[in-house]
């Protein structure tokens, strides 16, 4: 008989050797494949000699094929046999593989369900912080009266009050200076920027407890020159106006930030014309263009109100 195939124990031998000693994965799936076609061979020989008993063939040729059948139908038969052993091995290696998975996805949920508390916890956290009533200055000790000073000079004045308060050990009656300030739109060569203004110059935000002590302390600081208020007593500002003018929200509304800047020009007001064929003509703002950086203004040509469209530089307040 011509050379056949491998024979089915060293390939059983190797197969075992693939899935025990984990050997290269194509070289196994090689020994499986070439099992396979050894059990194949060795089913069709047994079909072949029942065929030949069948046919009653004798004779010296009949019997050689006969013997050859007969050795591919018993490698055939080891062959399976070694086969099922090696799918047993695949199986039990399987199984591991997928109790291994198993226990990696529940290792993973469990770290995964670790991290989802704690960013929960996290969030949590923030919306206790957001949920938090902010503090408004209207609460703090004391309240806020609006002091007088001298324009121009409300910075020195408000330095001034503060040594004179230290200086005086007047810390526990007179507890805050502030110069409210905002954000302006201003246009300079032809580019906005952002700008601090003060919301009332001349004037200054004084949080005490006013008693003849504290009034005298601050009363005869050097630029102040008064209380705002109606009759000799000074008059506390209401809890809506500390808030507007610091810039607190009302509760409900967005945490306080800082809003859109507020245009250097506004609706309604009077300007003058700096530059141009209207020059020293004064109108009316009608409409603001912030985009183009322009304003259109109502001026008076001949008794009649005509606008006219202009850019921020060529115009000035009155």
């Amino acid at each position: 008989m011509s050379d056949g195939p491998t024979s089915p124990d060293n390939n059983a031998e190797q197969a075992e050797e693939a899935v025990l000693e984990d050997v290269e994965v194509e070289l196994a799936i090689e020994i499986v494949e070439e099992l396979a076609e050894v059990a194949a061979e060795g089913e069709l020989a047994t079909e072949l000699l029942e065929d030949l008993e069948e046919s009653g063939a004798e004779g010296p040729e009949v019997e050689a094929l006969e013997d050859e059948l007969v050795e591919l139908a018993v490698e055939g038969e080891v062959a399976e046999e070694i086969l099922e052993d090696v799918a047993e091995l695949v199986v039990e290696e399987i199984a591991e593989e997928i109790v291994a998975e198993e226990i990696a996805e529940e290792i993973a949920e469990e770290i995964l369900e670790e991290e989802i508390l704690e960013v929960l916890d996290e969030d949590a956290l923030l919306d206790e912080a957001a949920a938090a009533p902010l503090e408004s200055p209207y609460d703090r000790a004391g309240r806020w009266f609006v002091v007088h000073t001298q324009s121009g000079y409300e910075k020195k004045v408000k330095q001034n009050l503060e040594a004179r308060i230290s200086s005086m050990n007047m810390e526990e009656r007179i507890h805050e200076v502030v110069i409210p300030m905002e954000d302006v739109v201003e246009f300079k060569n032809g580019k906005k920027v952002v700008v601090q203004k003060k919301v009332f110059p001349g004037y200054l935000l004084v949080r005490c407890n006013l008693d003849d002590d504290s009034w005298y302390v601050i009363r005869n600081t050097p630029g102040v020159t008064g209380f705002v208020g109606q009759g000799a007593k000074p008059s506390p500002l209401p809890r809506k106006d500390v808030e507007a003018f610091l810039q607190v929200k009302p509760e409900g509304e967005e945490a306080p930030k800082r809003g859109k800047p507020r245009l250097e020009y506004e609706m309604g007001e009077t300007v003058r014309v700096k530059e141009g064929p209207f020059a020293d003509f004064s109108g009316e703002i009608v409409e603001i263009n912030e985009d183009q950086l322009k304003v259109k203004v109502l001026v008076n040509i001949f008794g009649r109100e005509t606008p006219v469209e202009l850019e921020f530089s060529q115009v000035a307040k009155l």
